[in-house]
Order: C-alpha cells, then sequence, then structure tokens
C-alpha cells in the first residue's frame, strides 16, 4: 500500500482568469452542450426509428454519435460545475475517471471511424460479396470491438497510474489527463509500465491510422473507374473522410500543444486550445453526416415539413 497515492484532490488551473467572463462563459457553454445533446440524441432517434436506415452505415454512424454523447458528458458537466464555483478542484477518483473518459472517447472515435472505413471499402470495393461480409453478427462484433478495444487498454492505462504515489496536485489543464497525473508521480516511483503501455497504445491507433489509409487508397482507385462509383464516393466517403481529417487534426493539434505548447500565450487561447477536441467533433459530425447522406437528409427534411404542415 505504500505506492498508493496520499494526493485525494487535485486542483484544476485556468478558470480563476476568466472571473469576469465567467457568467458569459457559462451561458455559451451551456448552450452550445445543448445543441451537442440535441443533434446527436436527434440523429441516434432518426436512425433508430427509421427501419430504412438499419443497415451497417447507419448503425455504425449511431455508435459514432453515442461517443459523441459519452466524450462531451465527460467534460461539460463538470466545467459547468467548475465556471460557477470559487476552487475547481476534484476528487483523485473522479480525475481518474475522467482522463479514462477523455481518452477512451478520443480512441473511440478513431476505431470507429476504421469500422466506417472498413465498411465502405467492402461496399464499393467488394459490393458482390459486402452482405456475406458485413453480417449482422460481424458488424456487432466490429461494433463491440471499437468500444472495447479503448475501454480495456485504457483501464490498463489507468489502473496503472491508480499505483502510482504523487508528489502534486495541480492539473495545467481544464481537465484531467492521464499524461498530467502521471507526470506528478514521485521521482522515486518507477514510471516505465505506464511509458509502455502508452507507447503500445499509439502504436495501436497508429495502425488504425494506417489501415483507414489503405482502404481509402482501394477506394480512390475503384472509384476512378466509373462515374456511379464517384458518385458513391461522394455521398458516402466525403463525410467519413472529413471527420477522419478534422479528428486528426484536433488531436494532434492537442497532442502537439500539451507537449510543447508555449505556456507565454494568452490564457484564454491555452483554454481554447486545452478543449478543441470537444468542441468541434461532437457538434460537427452529426452535422456533416446528417447533411451530408441522402436518406438522413431525407428523413430530416420530412419531419420539418411534417411540423411545418402540422401547425398550418
Amino acid at each position: 500500500m505504500d505506492n498508493v497515492s496520499a494526493v485525494r484532490i487535485f486542483t484544476l488551473s485556468g478558470i480563476n482568469e476568466t472571473v469576469n467572463y465567467r457568467i458569459a462563459i457559462f451561458s455559451l457553454t451551456l448552450l452550445y452542450y445543448g445543441v451537442i445533446l440535441f443533434v446527436n440524441i436527434a440523429l441516434i432517434a432518426i436512425i433508430a426509428f427509421n427501419e430504412n436506415l438499419h443497415e451497417p452505415m447507419y448503425i455504425l454512424l449511431a455508435s459514432f454519435c453515442i461517443n459523441g454523447l459519452y466524450g462531451s458528458t465527460g467534460f461539460y458537466p463538470k466545467f459547468l460545475l467548475d465556471l460557477l464555483s470559487s476552487s475547481q478542484e476534484i476528487s483523485y477518483e473522479a480525475c481518474l475517471l475522467q482522463a479514462y473518459v477523455m481518452y477512451s472517447f478520443a480512441c473511440c472515435d478513431l476505431s470507429i471511424l476504421s469500422v466506417m472505413a472498413y465498411d465502405r471499402y467492402l461496399a464499393i470495393c467488394r459490393p458482390l460479396h459486402y452482405h456475406s461480409f458485413m453480417t449482422k453478427r460481424r458488424l456487432s462484433l466490429l461494433v463491440c470491438f471499437s468500444w472495447l478495444m479503448p475501454f480495456s487498454v485504457f483501464s490498463v492505462s489507468i489502473l496503472l497510474t491508480s499505483t502510482k504515489k504523487l508528489c502534486g496536485s495541480n492539473i495545467q489543464k481544464l481537465y484531467c489527463v492521464n499524461w498530467l497525473i502521471v507526470k506528478l508521480v514521485c521521482p522515486d516511483n518507477d514510471t516505465l509500465s505506464n511509458s509502455v503501455v502508452s507507447y503500445t497504445t499509439i502504436c495501436l491507433y497508429v495502425l488504425h491510422g494506417f489501415f483507414i489509409m489503405w482502404t481509402y487508397m482501394h477506394l480512390i482507385k475503384t472509384c476512378a473507374r466509373s462515374k456511379e462509383d464517384r458518385l458513391k464516393f461522394m455521398q458516402t466517403c466525403v463525410p467519413h473522410l472529413i471527420s477522419l481529417l478534422m479528428f486528426m487534426f484536433v488531436m494532434l493539434f492537442d497532442l502537439m500543444y500539451m507537449r510543447f505548447g508555449s505556456s507565454t500565450l494568452p490564457l484564454s487561447l491555452q483554454n481554447f486550445m486545452a478543449i478543441i477536441f470537444v468542441l468541434i467533433p461532437p457538434v460537427m459530425n452529426p452535422l456533416i453526416y446528417g447533411f451530408k447522406l441522402t436518406k438522413i437528409r431525407h428523413r430530416i427534411l420530412g419531419l420539418i415539413y411534417k411540423k411545418i404542415f402540422a401547425h398550418c
């Protein structure tokens, strides 16, 4: 038990300096969180209650939106409470839980994007074998894989962190991150196991990225052959590609800033950079797919027209 941390409370940094704008920031954040909940729940409901959308691509999209809700809920409620509090503190257990949620949310996104890429590869490059490959059973296994693997990997990472003794309690971020907690570990504690798990996780998700690149090389090669395939690529693959590029930009930006960012930047800019990956994807992904995928767009427009005529 000597290795168990005596630190029970962490202090988060970055909110006290915005004391003059807290009410405005709270109002805008609450509104934004409401938008995230609305667009993701609306898209999930449209897919769930429309039998025509019970296809692999749309089921994976619903999983994507559920992950957006999961990650957003890991950040926004605590951030809103902090804006109303005089001190930004979080318990040791809650900090580990938040770090787990934020990391697993990000990696679930990449896992789901990988499964989506595989689905599009089968649909466009192997259309005659699509239904024999993408059965309900295989789809269920792929969805479980996209969720369980990040959860399992980061369970190990967080469990390892929880065994370390900490010599500090100040986290230089608006929310808890495992890497920043590990930086607080006392010098006499060995963090080699944490490093091994971290680098293994990085390699694992780099392989996800290479797999997606491989599928898109085949997709582009196949779609260049005919106008029909090019149209299918534009309708179903472009939203996925936009989500992928947005994810890569946001995550690389956040990781590079967390490790190499300058502390001389204005605090408001530092805070924005700290939360960019829970600002953009949870809203943009459902909007991109909602307006780009024809069946969903028609369903949304149909519901709007029905509401308009119901009031006329």
